[in-house]
């Protein structure tokens, strides 16, 4: 039998702009724990840390769908290299303030311009979309990049605090600088797989946003629920095992859902599926929200892991079916600023969901946090309902991808 990934690859430049964006890639998911475990170690206040973090996560979530929109009107050679060097020079800022000990809101404005990071996740599906636009093998480089979205936030928390803690407090936010850069450097520089721009098209397109679009609200929204979901595991999974005494046994929980997760993705884009998106979306919803209530009934750390390791299973294939809406659902050259809009979605709700479960946590023990988890399910399947409801006529000009 062939193999779907395989394939994938034969297409030319496609391993080029992968690694690169793979490389890039890294720097999200180590920049906010990174900054996290650098300032609690030189200030001593996690309150700070996480307002100075927080505030990096959501400038880039309210950003990067906008640094999108300009690669879309402008090709990615031009912008990215802007924004990367823009984020770059607040990381850096936010180095420098940690090691000159300045005022605490000399922090906040280096995170908020280290914000400016450019979804590179987007970035690279853009290219994959410009090379298979049409035809099933789209759905597969969909799984691919979602599990290697799942790769990276696997390996770049541990990694971004074993730099902090080995070498140097400033040693995990340096490391991501220079990971984006490289990463983005290689990426730009290919530029046979990069998508055409608006510019480089017949017309502008001057209709705005495409969040305007309420497909694209309503799939930005359904992020929003999972992302949520996420946030709330990772919190309440690491209170629970130090509420066990097992503070260690956390991370073996963590990997269980991420594992679920990364195989899940792997095998749904192996499929080639005859079901239309807007039911394999109800699907994922209504699996999303039941999977959240055994989290509310786990005991011990093998209960909590293997209800985890359930709800994991559906978080990468209800992902890549919204992606896969997304590529129907805008106009082929503002793709990257759609599928950006459903990145900031998912990130918002992490941040979200960990602030909200912390709270309870803090106030209820530890598996009451999982209500949070329960009541981001709902929305979920709330917000799949709705768009089985409006999502159900295919449009005429995109042809469906899952068939």
């Amino acid at each position: 039998m062939a193999n779907p990934y395989r394939e994938l690859f034969t297409a030319p430049g496609a391993t080029g702009f992968v690694l690169a964006g793979l490389i890039a890639r890294l720097a999200l998911p180590m920049t906010g724990i990174g900054i996290i475990t650098m300032l609690a170690q030189l200030r001593g206040s996690y309150t700070l840390a996480g307002a100075v973090s927080a505030t990096f996560v959501l400038t880039y979530a309210l950003l990067s769908p906008q640094v999108s929109r300009l690669v879309d009107r402008h090709g990615q050679r031009r912008v990215l290299p802007v924004a990367t060097a823009i984020s770059v020079a607040g990381m850096l800022l936010l180095v420098a303030c940690s090691w000159w000990r300045s005022a605490d809101w000399c922090l906040f404005i280096g995170a908020a311009l280290a914000g400016f990071m450019p979804s590179l996740s987007a970035m690279v599906r853009a290219r994959w979309t410009t090379i298979y636009r049409g035809q099933p093998r789209l759905q597969t480089a969909y799984s691919l990049e979602t599990v290697f979205d799942e790769v990276t936030f696997i390996a770049g928390p541990p990694l971004s605090v074993g730099l902090c803690i080995g070498l140097f407090a400033q040693a995990g936010p340096l490391v991501a600088a220079l990971l984006l850069a490289l990463g983005v450097f290689a990426l730009v520089l290919q530029r046979g797989s990069e998508p055409p721009s608006e510019v480089q098209g017949s017309e502008l397109d001057t209709s705005g946003s495409v969040i305007r679009n309420g497909n694209v609200r309503l799939l930005a929204l359904l992020m929003v629920g999972m992302g949520i979901i996420v946030g709330t595991v990772d919190i309440v999974s690491v209170a629970f095992a130090e509420q066990l005494g097992r503070p260690a046994a956390a991370s073996l929980v963590l990997s269980a859902y991420a594992t679920s997760s990364c195989v899940a993705g792997l095998l749904f884009g192996a499929l080639n599926l005859t079901t239309p998106l807007h039911r394999l979306l109800l699907l994922g919803g209504l699996a999303t929200a039941l999977t959240t209530v055994p989290l509310q009934l786990a005991g011990s750390i093998a209960e909590l892991a293997g209800a985890v390791l359930l709800a994991g299973l559906f978080f990468a294939p209800t992902m890549i079916v919204a992606m896969s809406l997304v590529e129907r659902l805008v106009p082929e050259q503002r793709l990257t600023e759609g599928m950006t809009w459903l990145l900031a979605g998912l990130n918002v709700g992490v941040a979200t969901g960990a602030a909200i479960s912390g709270r309870v946590v803090d106030q209820s023990g530890a598996l009451a946090g999982f209500t949070v988890a329960l009541a981001a399910g709902t929305l979920v399947l709330a917000v799949a309902l709705w768009g089985q409801q409006r999502l159900r006529t295919p449009l005429p000009e995109q042809p469906d991808i899952a068939g």
